[in-house]
């Protein structure tokens, strides 16, 4: 398969009551679920280190040529979906797992300040929230590692990414429960990224 039939997922590694993150159980279990006939899914765990996340994710923008890139973080306390659309370049300031933090603060020196996903995640929510899903727009990814991700993954992939946080607490928790609802919302940024490469 080309990378143009390819969509990447990538979750969290282990990170302080996490021993094993929610987000990369959610990102093993949409590759047994999959996205349809003709979409290979790729996974791809990422550990909570700023550097190795911007050489992971570069990486694969660089050698698989996705068609779209999902990351998914996990939100502490919260118990919904969350659909950022904005991932921002500077105030990186809290140190990782490796007691690392970026000297610039910043994701890509030179950046633009902020970059939003191809995708209007404020469409794909309210299509979601009308079919009754606990999920919630959002323009502040947070400024950790789940913010320097998407801006790395927006800028290596020219914007064709997407951040989700599943959530900590609530009955989305569980796999049975979120997957599926994942799964409904990749597929709805996966329409709309195909409906708009045929306007353009």
């Amino acid at each position: 398969m080309s990378g143009s039939d390819t969509v990447v997922v990538t979750g969290f590694g282990p990170f302080r009551q996490f021993l094993v993150n929610p987000s990369w159980t959610a990102a093993q279990g949409l590759k047994l679920v999959g996205l349809g006939e003709g979409t290979d899914v790729y996974i791809k765990e990422v550990p909570v280190s700023y550097v190795k996340t911007q050489q992971i994710i570069a990486e694969i923008w660089q050698t698989l040529h996705p068609k779209f890139a999902v990351h998914l973080g996990v939100a502490r306390g919260s118990s919904v979906i969350i659909l950022e659309q904005t991932g921002k370049n500077s105030g990186y300031r809290d140190k990782d797992v490796c007691g690392f933090c970026p000297e610039s603060h910043c994701c890509v020196e030179g950046g633009p300040d902020k970059l939003d996903s191809v995708v209007n995640m404020r469409a794909v929510a309210k299509e979601l929230q009308q079919a009754g899903t606990d999920v919630v727009y959002s323009r502040d990814a947070g400024r950790y590692l789940c913010d320097f991700a998407y801006y790395c993954s927006l800028y290596y992939g020219q914007r064709r990414a997407a951040f989700i946080h599943v959530p900590s607490s609530g009955s989305l928790t569980s796999g049975d429960r979120l997957v599926p609802l994942l799964q409904s919302l990749i597929l709805a940024m996966l329409d709309q990224l195909e409906d708009s490469s045929e306007t353009t």
